[in-house]
């Protein structure tokens, strides 16, 4: 009796444990969301006196004026496009490359493997001089593939990482029967092993594409026309030389931080799974 009575305190207890941790990680994600699409519907006065309550008038001119924008269209589809290309780029290197690395052996296959890791070491901004100077030699300054180019380099790391830790844990008998129909290494990866990966390739689609629609570093240097900014160097555009219309940035960043959670949200399930596979061996 007291083991029963001990058991279900201890349930309780770790129940109010788990839902108190949750509630605790939610008010620290969702709290700053909040206030600020809050804050874009504020005038700036109100903004500096009350940052964390309700507006005491609402401004969704704030919103309108930004939307019927021109200048907030170009700067999304300027993102779009660079963040479309990344993840096509990074999806379909990082998919083959981790495929021979773990089904094809051959010499130095390791080190090379480990060449590649390497890079998770290193973010981008640590070569951002060499990165300047190899994008002017290629003349691919203020175009997309400028932008492109570095992001896919350096997001080929994790995405083998990922892509390849859930290959080598897909069944070794379908391509053993692959093999004995007479089905080769490109035939087995095309027709076999990318139609089973749709978890890991939503979950390094979604971090390529979150990576590169977030990206301020790299467009600043390697842009220079206003008509090729992705949305993160359009918050320039509120600063002025004597102040920032910070309504205006918070109004900006919670209509372009939109497109990332609705992606999120929708393919949240294939993430999760692409992440936890191949934690627990059959």
């Amino acid at each position: 009796m007291t083991d029963v009575v001990s058991s279900e305190r201890l349930n309780a207890g770790t129940k109010l444990y788990l839902y108190t941790s949750l509630v605790v990680i939610s008010a620290i994600v969702l709290i700053p969301l909040v206030t600020t699409a809050l804050g874009g519907f504020k005038e700036l006065g109100d903004l500096r006196t009350n940052p964390f309550g309700l507006p005491v008038e609402w401004h969704a001119e704030n919103y309108t004026d930004i939307l019927f924008g021109d200048r907030y269209w170009r700067q999304m589809v300027n993102s779009l496009i660079i963040a479309a290309l990344t993840v096509f780029l990074t999806v379909s290197v990082s998919a083959m490359a981790a495929f021979t690395f773990a089904h094809v052996r051959f010499f130095g296959s390791a080190f090379l493997l480990n060449y590649f890791l390497i890079g998770l070491m290193f973010p981008a901004a640590t070569a951002i001089l060499p990165l300047f100077i190899r994008i002017r030699d290629l003349g691919l300054l203020n175009t997309y593939w400028g932008v492109v180019l570095p992001q896919v380099a350096f997001g080929l790391g994790m995405s083998i990482l990922l892509f390849r830790n859930y290959f080598k844990n897909l069944p070794e008998e379908l391509f053993q029967a692959a093999v004995v129909d007479g089905c080769g290494y490109m035939r087995f990866f095309w027709h076999i092993c990318l139609p089973l990966s749709r978890p890991i390739i939503a979950t390094v689609s979604i971090i390529s594409f979150v990576g590169s629609w977030n990206s301020y570093i790299l467009p600043l240097i390697m842009l220079n026309s206003e008509k090729m900014y992705p949305w993160p160097l359009g918050i320039m555009v509120y600063r002025g030389e004597f102040g920032t219309a910070w309504q205006l940035v918070l109004a900006f960043i919670t209509l372009t931080i939109m497109p990332t959670v609705i992606v999120f949200f929708v393919a949240q399930k294939h993430i999760i799974a692409g992440l936890t596979a191949g934690a627990v061996k059959s």
